[in-house]
């Protein structure tokens, strides 16, 4: 089964803990940091829509792009009835075109370790640099190797009273892959259904993706710890990119 296909529908409750509003603060301080002052934002890989309702909700346009279909449902029903809803674009990230640029771009929770191709990725930055205005910034977070290294072996439990879910990883040094098999239990009456997914993170390092971003046509990029403006510590978990677009 793809990634979220049956996460999807319980993917809020099992995120309960996740900062959003922390994330969104620290989004728009990257932005003001490097002289952005945005009035539209892209959320790639928005996921069930919760970081670009909390901008939308802030009163900038909101675009909200996702290759799951599924989770792209949930935002949806998040943002029913909202004024100022975020518009919702189901596409992979290597294959992002948008019907006009934006100030800024926010792609967070580890989404680009998803793209497990290095030649999708760079792509997908390409993609991400043409739909950017001039003296737009990217932000974006990635786990670090050594994050996905340290989670081999790992097993995690998130419940709830309708949920179960079971995750356990398994990483790869030489396929610099990071596997998680997720098995979900949910309540359907008196009878809990079982359905397995797969996700696959890519570990990317600092150096690569910076070159990638260069390559990209970016520049000033710059590298910041988890949700602080300052460098990352050595063996940083999590780390935060900003890169900045100046165009002709």
């Amino acid at each position: 089964m793809s990634a979220y296909e049956s996460l999807a529908g319980s993917y809020d409750a099992l995120t309960w803990d996740v900062p959003y509003e922390k994330i969104a603060q620290f989004f728009l301080r990257v932005c003001k940091r490097h002289g952005c002052k945005p009035a539209s934002v892209l959320d790639l890989a928005c996921g069930t829509g919760s970081l670009a309702v909390l901008l939308a909700k802030q009163g900038l346009f909101v675009l909200g792009a996702d290759c799951s279909e599924q989770m792209l449902t949930q935002a949806s029903q998040k943002s029913a009835g909202m004024d100022n809803a975020p518009y919702w674009i189901l596409q992979k990230m290597q294959h992002l075109r948008l019907p006009q640029p934006v100030d800024a771009v926010c792609c967070c929770l580890d989404s680009v370790n998803y793209v497990t191709r290095p030649a999708d990725l760079q792509q997908a930055l390409r993609r991400v640099f043409d739909a950017l205005s001039h003296g737009g910034v990217f932000v974006f977070d990635i786990n670090t190797p050594e994050k996905l290294r340290g989670l081999d072996g790992q097993v995690f439990l998130d419940e709830n009273k309708d949920t179960y879910c079971v995750w356990r990883a398994e990483f790869s040094e030489k396929k610099r892959l990071c596997r998680y098999g997720i098995d979900l239990f949910r309540r359907e009456g008196s009878v809990w259904r079982r359905s397995r997914e797969e996700h696959t993170e890519y570990a990317y390092t600092i150096e690569e993706l910076t070159r990638y971003l260069t390559a990209a046509g970016f520049s000033a990029v710059t590298v910041y710890g988890d949700r602080v403006l300052h460098a990352p510590e050595a063996g940083a978990l999590r780390v935060w990119f900003a890169a900045e677009v100046k165009k002709e």
